[in-house]
């Protein structure tokens, strides 16, 4: 529940001001108008998993049938149809290559310099996209903001362009300074320096260490290019480091709350606090593993923890609890990021059933503010104020 919960006949939600405020009528919530969802791979699972993400959901699954390579075959649950049909109109999307060693055990790309074509590829996928009417890249602040008016003021959303802006996860293709100003002039907004295990500019989810002296230079240059950092990955050490160091905009694009799920994946307390005092903004992934304490990758089910999706609103009330207000969380979803539905809560099919979290959350007493902004609001507020 939000702060000093009431009885169960009030219900709670937060004021301008943070502090809290108490009334007695329920009113249960419509589907919001719109969704900023922090983190899509759609050009991964275009690329690399051979998805034409443009068909309807049922019509990729059933091109899946049979195939064993990947074991979240037939089970995504993102297409452009599904974001359409969820109001899902503006999200962060990203480019993903990861540099893997001679004796890594970790998937990814043998050199550095094919980690940056396969980011390239990526890039002319979105391009692509763009030509054929499906994606439009917002870049600055205008774009976004006339982008959202579009998208709330549509009643027809399934004939409208979803507006992407573009992100890094993982920066082992960047392989000079220049390389990074060409992919600002591409239009990349946010960056995360590191993924899973090592990595050139630094150490990831399941590792140790602080950034490397590379790391240490890429976050000056980052600053200079006015990326956003995305803490998101960023393993304690690496983490603790980069926020010394780095004085420009941070978020966290798709990340959980530790407290609620025991993995170094997921940020502490602390750690959230220090996001806070940043004034980022931490999007909400629903991937089961980073959901509940003890899920072991590919043996457990939601079922085994009668897993749905409002469990995310305790991982929304922990960090409202900590800010004590309700703009510091949003949507990042992760969805499709090399799972699906076999690793999603029991009720998400689709990533248009995002929309259903407004009832329990205006159970849980988010007045409808509070609601927006933690689906498009917050995240939006973000980017007025620091996208340049």
């Amino acid at each position: 529940m939000p702060l000093d919960a009431p009885t169960t006949n009030t219900r709670s939600s937060f004021s301008e001001t943070g502090t809290l405020n108490v009334y007695h009528r329920y009113i249960p919530m419509s589907q919001p108008s719109l969704i900023f969802d922090a983190h899509l791979d759609l050009s991964m699972n275009a690329m690399e998993w051979n998805r034409d993400i443009r068909l309807p959901l049922v019509e990729i699954r059933r091109r899946e049938l049979g195939l064993k390579d990947l074991p979240d075959r037939g089970n995504n649950t993102v297409c452009l149809p599904e974001m359409r049909r969820g109001r899902i109109g503006l999200c962060v999307a990203t480019q993903i290559a990861r540099y893997s060693t001679r004796f890594s055990k970790l998937p990814g790309w043998q050199s550095p310099e094919q980690a940056w074509a396969q980011t390239q590829g990526q890039l002319a996928w979105y391009r692509t996209m763009e030509q054929a009417g499906e994606l439009v890249q917002l870049r600055t602040w205008q774009d976004v903001s006339a982008h959202a008016s579009l998208w709330r003021n549509s009643t027809n959303p399934g004939k409208l362009p979803i507006g992407y802006l573009l992100s890094l996860e993982g920066a082992d293709s960047i392989l000079s300074p220049r390389h990074l100003e060409q992919a600002r002039e591409s239009g990349l907004i946010a960056l995360g320096p590191v993924h899973y295990g090592p990595g050139v500019y630094g150490h990831g989810t399941d590792d140790e260490g602080p950034l490397t002296a590379r790391g240490h230079e890429l976050l000056k240059q980052m600053e200079e290019l006015h990326i956003i950092l995305d803490a998101t990955h960023l393993c304690d050490e690496s983490f603790w480091d980069a926020l010394a160091r780095f004085r420009g905009p941070v978020w966290a694009s798709h990340h959980n709350c530790r407290a609620l799920a025991d993995w170094n994946r997921q940020l502490s307390d602390d750690q959230i606090r220090a996001l806070i005092e940043r004034g980022a903004v931490i999007g909400m992934a629903f991937d089961a593993i980073m959901m509940v304490h003890n899920w072991v990758h590919h043996k457990s089910k939601a079922s085994d923890f009668g897993l749905k999706m409002e469990k995310i609103c305790d991982h929304i009330d922990h960090i409202c609890q900590i800010a004590g207000n309700a703009k510091h969380v949003g949507i990042g979803t992760d969805l499709d990021g090399g799972y699906g539905t076999e690793q999603t809560p029991m009720d998400l099919n689709s990533i248009a059933d995002l929309g259903s979290l407004a009832e329990p959350l205006a159970a849980r007493g988010y007045k409808p503010a509070d609601i927006d902004n933690i689906f498009a609001g917050n995240f939006l507020r973000f980017l007025k104020d620091h996208l340049k």
